[in-house]
């Protein structure tokens, strides 16, 4: 994947009806404004009739201020586009939610660590109390939202109002094993989640179980936005890994987990660095 921009840069996501004169229309629209386009991007589904692309430009000497560009794009946005601006140098507030399971926490911190995924990690949160010492490690706050069947709304709504106070624009499901009502994901912010098979196969509990039960010789992981049906988002990143009759389920998850802290990180980049652009409940990853 390539490295992020050392200057400031202004991304633009759009899917509209496909149509001659697009990528000019939208290139001109840059160069009239003394724009100079540093990636450019685009895709035509012509099963669905759309044309979808990224455009990424840099800053230093557009004509336009940061605030004139969103009104002066809707007027060149042709007719039934939904498009979405985004800035390099604002940081998303991201945040984690886990369970008892470290290896995709202690991943992705490492990562924020070392620079390699532009966010603010605003909080961990957790229906257990394991792993706070590690988010305490790294100086992050921890929220311990303990979930039953019985509180679930309240546990939900804590959860929610902590998202909001904090302005979190991703939310991050790193091994977090609690199944999201329909309600919390209607009113939260974009949320990813990875998956320990390769969806469509094995969705929900227990898939490596199943999937040495089949006798695959396959097994994967998924990322995925979530919607309020389980395990059926639209695909960001799946990665897999070859095993056999000799390997256990124990065996399975070993492997597995390398695969979950892989495919979970390239995802949360993706989505940061706005390469992924969503349409119905497919993607199109601009890498």
């Amino acid at each position: 994947m390539k490295t992020m921009p050392t200057s400031k840069t202004a991304t633009l996501l759009v899917s509209c009806p496909d149509a001659p004169g697009l990528v000019a229309r939208f290139s001109r629209f840059l160069f009239e404004n003394g724009g100079n386009i540093i990636h450019s991007d685009q895709h035509t589904d012509f099963e669905a009739g759309l044309f979808l692309t990224r455009l990424e430009w840099q800053l230093d000497g557009f004509e336009l201020s940061q605030e004139e560009i969103a009104p002066a794009l809707s007027c060149v946005m042709p007719l039934g586009a939904t498009w979405r601006l985004a800035f390099a140098h604002q940081k998303k507030q991201m945040a984690i939610w886990v369970s008892k399971q470290e290896h995709c926490l202690e991943d992705l911190l490492f990562r924020h660590r070392t620079g390699e995924l532009p966010a603010d990690i605003t909080f961990v949160a957790s229906n257990h109390a394991d792993l706070a010492p590690i988010a305490a490690r790294e100086g992050i706050a921890f929220h311990h939202i303990p979930v039953t069947k019985e509180t679930r709304g309240e546990a939900e709504a804590q959860a929610l109002a902590l998202v909001k106070a904090h302005a979190v624009d991703l939310v991050v499901l790193a091994k977090y094993m609690q199944i999201l009502s329909p309600a919390f994901v209607a009113a939260a912010p974009t949320t990813l989640n990875i998956h320990h098979s390769f969806l469509p196969a094995f969705a929900g509990a227990s898939p490596y179980h199943r999937a040495h039960e089949r006798g695959v010789k396959i097994i994967g992981a998924t990322a995925h936005y979530v919607t309020s049906e389980l395990d059926a988002g639209p695909i960001i990143e799946q990665h897999v890994a070859r095993v056999s009759h000799r390997d256990s389920v124990s065996d399975m998850i070993r492997e597995g987990r390398d695969l979950e802290r892989i495919v979970l990180a390239r995802a949360v980049r993706l989505h940061l660095l706005d390469r992924v652009l969503v349409y119905g409940n497919r993607t199109v990853v601009f890498d």
